[in-house]
Formats: C-alpha cells, structure tokens, sequence
C-alpha cells in the first residue's frame, strides 16, 4: 500500500511537473532567445519529455500535445503540424505492423520462433545474442525499420514459449530476459546500419551532401573499414551492458527444452494454407526490401521505397484469401483492435517537435557554437559526438545530418581538414539514439511490444549512449584518421 501511495505521488507530482515546467519555459526564457517562437518550442519538448519518462499520462497522449499546442502558440500552422502525424514512416510502420499481425495470427511467427531457439539454444544470453547478431546482420543491407520490424514477432514469440504454460506472471529472470531481447533487437536494427554506406539512411545522406559539396563519392569499401569495426564493438558493448550489467536473466539450459520445441514443431504440422500464403507475402516483402536499389535502377525510377513495400505487404493480408469459396482471407479488419495504433501517433508527435525544433534554429544555434572552437582535435571532435547523440535522442536522425553535416563541413573548411574527419563521426552519432522510443523507429517498435518501460529504456540509453560516445570517439581518432586522413 505504501508503494502504491508512492507511486501515486510520483505520478501526480510528475504530471504537475510538465506543464509547469512547459510555462516556466515561457516566463523565464528571454522571447528573443534563438528566434522568436524558440522559446515555445523548448517549453512543449520540455512539457513532452518530462510526461513521456514519467509516464504521467498515456504516451500517445502527450505525443499529441505538438499538433495542439504548435497551432495554439503560433509555432506552425495547423496543417503544417498535422503533417508530421501522416509521415510515410507512419504508414511503414503500419504495413510492418499488419505483417506481424498475420505472420502471428497463423502462427508462423512460432514455427521460425521454435527453429530459431533449436539453433541457438534455450540459455538466456545465447538467445539474445543470437537474435542480436541475425538483426545486426539483416541491418547492414536493408531499412532498420524493416529489420526491426521482421524480427519483432519472432522475438515476442520466442518471449511467450519461454514462459511456463498457464503463467501469466513472469519471473525476475523472464521479465530481464524479456526486456532485454526486446531492447537487443531495436538497438542492433540501428547498430547494424552503420556497418554500410547503405545501411541506414543517415549514412546515405552524408554521403549524398559530401557528393553535393565536394564532387566527393564516398567509396562503398572504405567506409566498411571503418563502419564494420564500429558496428561490431557497439553490439558486443550492447550486448555486455544489457545482460550482465543492466538486466541479467540467469536462465540457463533447461531441461527437456529440446525435446519440448520438437513436440511443438510436431504439434504445428505441416504448413498449412495460410501459413504458407503468408510466408510468401513475407518472403516477397522483405526480398523487395533487400532488393530495392535494384529493382529501381532496373526500371530507371524510384518506383520503390520502404513505405510501398510494407503497405504493400500489409494490405495484400487482407487480399489474398485462405479459402475464396467462403471469402475468408489472411487477415479481417477486426483483427486490426490488436495494431498498436498508439506507437503510430507516439512517433508522428516525434516528427513534429523535431521539426518545431528546427524550425525554432536551436540545431543552427549549437552549430555556431561549436563553429568557435578554434582547433581541430579529440576535444571537437568529443563535442561533435557529443552533440549528435544528445540531439538524436528528440529529432529525426536523418534531418539531423542533413541540418548538422553541413555546419559541420564550414567547420572543417575553417580548420583546412578533411570534412570526413568531422562529419563521419556526426553521421554515426546520429545513429546512436538508446534514451527514448522517439529516437530510433527501431526504438518505436520494440517499445511497442509492451516489454519495455519507458524509465527501463532511459535507464539503459544513459548507459549505451556514454559507451557509444567512447567507442565513437575513439574510432575517430583511430580509424577514420587511418582510412580517411
């Protein structure tokens, strides 16, 4: 009871807190600080923070706070406030989401759930890091949404066989275990794309402004002696972090485990209809995912893109039949009560305070900052990091290189550096997003499953972001001076 009461407290001390510190914000911040509506912006992202840690209110919720407040304050009109909430990743994540619903609603997703841990083994750690090398592995070459999205169901399914039969209570050990393949699964989706120029989309973009600005291609190879080294050491550092240190499970071999995935392999049969009809969707989904720089080059257009692909995916669940004569298909609207309509508003009111964000010149302001420190070396560079991963964890990565690279790039021309030595370091920072579901769409959706708490991933995002910074920092100094110096 006295806990309770503690919580409570907490809760409404919390859900004061945010508005009030939204109106301080108001007050006390000079009108002309930044530009004129800059003040405002800070006052709402302070406002959502502080709601979205505390989890005073539902998140989604506070996530809507931008399309009313935005109007209200004069920061965007109502239609440019609205637009962030229909942004294609939006739709992404809700043609990934129908997928999973399918691939679980015909039990797919366990019959790859029991042949994954037949591989793997059932010890705790073992599985995680199974999962964590497929995701990273999947990431180098496709979306890090997309990844996070195919291996979503799987890991949630791999949750629920590990759990004892008819327990709805987890143990200590089965909720670490939970909560820790979960938060593998979203941080190896966005650690695995730095590995690859195509591999996520701020490396795609950095390289696109170093093209626009210096007639410089960055050569797919190089960047791999670099990006792989990176990638690898931040997912084992993950890894070690998440399990050992943060959430340790403890569950080790279990008895007759193997023999218990054999009976339920046996108990699922053969394929069935279904089953099969949505493998294939799947299988063509993700294929158009892997091969979508192809596809386009061969038809001479973007024709393709992420968002397509998946509602592509999605919609075809609800197309394609099971039995025609009795007009059932893969998937019936009323199945969608189960989509996590939420985790869709929680990302667009993402989008819409980075973008209030930008628009304020807040990026701009830090960019100048950093502009006057007079010398290239380790300490510009630590502030470059530093400022990429902090900025990363409340604004779209890809905007964040597209605003900050080029600021970054007047930098290195003032210092006569090669602009590399500087903007790869922000390109793989802006990747490095561990505190909030808002930061990464990989983020978004492990959050999603309902394993994770918001003040679980705050907890181990200090973590992982402060070893992020080292790892990236020394990478800098050493390889990116090797490769690119």
């Amino acid at each position: 009871m006295a806990e309770s009461n503690k919580n409570s407290q907490f809760q409404i001390v919390s859900f004061v807190m945010g508005p009030a510190l939204f109106a301080a914000c108001l007050i006390f911040i000079p009108h002309d600080f930044i530009s004129p509506g800059a003040y405002r912006v800070i006052g709402v992202a302070a406002w959502m923070i502080t709601w979205w840690v505390t989890e005073a209110v539902p998140i989604p919720i506070t996530a809507m706070l931008p399309l009313v407040l935005f109007p209200f304050l004069g920061v965007m009109k109502m239609s440019e406030a609205a637009s962030p909430y229909a942004n294609p990743i939006i739709f992404l994540f809700m043609g990934g989401f129908l997928i999973a619903m399918a691939l679980e609603k015909h039990r797919l997703h366990e019959r790859i759930a029991l042949n994954i841990i037949r591989i793997t083994g059932t010890s705790g750690n073992g599985i995680i890091l199974g999962f964590m090398l497929a995701t990273g592995f999947l990431s180098m070459w496709i979306s890090n949404t997309a990844t996070a999205m195919m291996m979503l169901p799987i890991a949630m399914s791999v949750i629920n066989l590990l759990k004892a039969p008819g327990e709805n209570v987890m143990t200590k050990g089965e909720r670490n275990f939970a909560l820790g393949l979960m938060l593998m699964v979203g941080y190896a989706a966005s650690l695995g794309g730095l590995a690859t120029i195509i591999g996520t989309p701020p490396n795609a973009v950095f390289a696109g402004l170093l093209d626009e600005f210096y007639g410089t291609k960055l050569q797919f190879g190089k960047w791999m002696l670099v990006g792989v080294p990176v990638a690898i050491t931040l997912l084992l550092s993950t890894h070690l972090i998440v399990t050992r240190i943060l959430f340790p499970n403890g569950l080790r071999q279990v008895h007759g485990s193997e023999q218990l995935i054999t009976e339920k392999l046996r108990d699922l049969g053969p394929l069935r209809t279904g089953e099969k009809r949505v493998l294939i969707i799947f299988a063509l989904t993700s294929l158009c995912w892997i091969l979508q720089q192809p596809l386009n080059l061969l038809v001479g257009r973007d024709m393709l893109n992420d968002t397509n692909i998946a509602m592509s995916g999605g919609m075809l669940m609800f197309i394609v039949p099971v039995n025609l004569r009795q007009m059932e298909f893969l998937l019936d609207w009323k199945d969608t009560a189960k989509l996590s309509w939420g985790i869709l508003f929680l990302f667009g009111g993402g989008l819409c305070l980075a973008e209030g964000l930008e628009n304020a010149g807040i990026i701009q302001l830090l960019g100048k900052w950093i502009a006057g420190q007079s010398s290239f070396g380790g300490w510009l560079v630590f502030v470059l990091i530093l400022s990429g991963v902090l900025l990363s964890e409340v604004m779209s990565n890809v905007a964040l290189v597209q605003i900050f690279v080029p600021v970054v790039f007047g930098i290195a021309d003032g210092l006569g550096v090669n602009p590399v030595l500087l903007a790869m370091p922000v390109t793989l920072s802006a990747s490095i997003g561990f505190m909030f579901p808002i930061a990464t769409p990989p983020n978004a959706i492990v959050f999603s499953s309902g394993y994770i708490r918001m003040k679980d991933m705050v907890r181990a995002g200090v973590l992982l972001d402060l070893a992020s910074i080292a790892i990236i920092l020394l990478a800098s100094l050493t390889l990116v001076n090797w490769v690119y110096g």
